[in-house]
């Protein structure tokens, strides 16, 4: 242990000299730029536990979340101009264990957060006061809100124009922003198709509200859609790419909108995309009436604050179901500690998880927080 600052004037903050914040931590960070994760990434076992400045708040991290775009983030694909080594990680929940002066005037030790910021995979993240987000109690449920939550809940308000009667189709529906995007459109009245790839996967997307599951192992996705939805679906939640794209487009109905929010089936390739007929777009976009919108969370900020909120009612009343898979199921168990990242990593490229994957890191509380 050691004193960071010396701030037991104020009952706001941590007495440091009794505290059990310790001098280093471990953390992740990307020290080559790869889409492939175990070859970008390091686990940095005695980094220094970051100051928390004025306005900031000093985080130790109890669950962080585990995105599809992390892999994006390392191979270097969001920002050229940033150069290994940099920190890794988007969201993480935690406590409070030390903060600036400024950052008192609305939180305090031993207070829970949860936050959207790079850096997250380390043991302390110090995150800017006005960047964390207050909560009840530190839970993992509350971290699959932050970006998959939100991300489909502004995508869907801003882009799906959904109202009763709506055909939606969600690729990848029982994944960590899939789960999301198909109960919104149920509360929104839509009649819901959900994409997955096994039988448990359906079984979870029936119990959340979906009208039709499609294993797409097991059934023609295609066929059933030509079959079942012979006037095509008004709007599609994409997160996939490739061929999933290619068929999208073509089973949108006359006025249809298909929203892109990511295409992991490219992520690990390193040109990043993988093919699709795009030379046929303008035509059958034409034919249709049809559009395709882009949606990044990063270029929607304004509504964040707002989107959280609602979300984070609709879950303490009950009326949102937030899935986090732990890797339970998963070979080696439980992903537990910064080392299991990788393993986390794997497993969401596998195609396994249910819900959105989280990564515990567990900590020896001291008693005095």
């Amino acid at each position: 242990p050691r004193p960071i600052l010396d701030m037991s004037y104020s009952r706001h903050f941590l007495d440091f000299q009794g505290s059990s914040i310790p001098s280093s931590m471990k953390k992740l960070v990307v020290t080559k730029l790869s889409q492939n994760f175990r070859e970008a990434v390091t686990l940095r076992q005695d980094s220094p536990v970051p100051l928390p400045g004025d306005g900031d708040l000093l985080v130790r991290n109890r669950f962080v979340g585990i995105n599809a775009s992390d892999i994006n983030y390392s191979a270097g694909r969001y920002d050229a101009s940033v150069k290994p080594p940099f920190d890794i990680g988007f969201e993480g929940v935690g406590d409070v264990v030390a903060l600036g002066l400024s950052a008192s005037a609305d939180y305090t030790v031993g207070q829970a957060v949860a936050y959207v910021k790079a850096g997250s995979f380390a043991e302390y993240t110090v995150v800017p006061a006005k960047q964390a987000v207050p909560l009840p109690s530190v839970k993992p449920e509350f971290l699959t809100l932050m970006v998959s939550g939100a991300t489909a809940y502004i995508s869907l308000k801003e882009l799906g124009d959904l109202s009763e009667g709506k055909k939606v189709l969600v690729t990848a529906a029982a994944g960590g922003t899939g789960q999301f995007a198909v109960q919104l459109a149920k509360k929104a009245k839509c009649h819901v198709i959900g994409t997955c790839s096994s039988d448990e996967k359906g079984g979870f997307l029936k119990s959340i509200g979906c009208d039709r599951t499609i294993n797409y192992k097991t059934e023609n996705v295609e066929s059933v859609l030509r079959k079942d939805y012979p006037e095509g679906v008004d709007v599609v939640y994409e997160s996939v790419g490739g061929k999933m794209f290619d068929l999208a487009l073509n089973s949108l109905a006359t006025k249809g909108r298909l929203i892109v929010i990511g295409f992991i089936a490219g992520y690990q390739n390193p040109t990043g995309l993988q093919p699709v007929k795009a030379e046929l777009l303008p035509a059958k976009l034409l034919k249709k009436s049809a559009s395709i919108r882009g949606f990044f969370l990063n270029h929607y900020l304004s509504e964040y604050k707002m989107a959280l909120k609602h979300l984070l009612k609709m879950y303490e009343r009950g009326d949102l179901v937030c899935e986090v898979d732990f890797g339970d199921m998963s070979p080696e168990g439980k992903f537990t500690g910064l080392e299991s990242v990788f393993r986390a990593v794997d497993y969401m490229y596998m195609g396994k998880n249910i819900g959105k994957i989280v990564v515990e890191l567990p900590h020896s509380v001291n008693s005095k927080l």
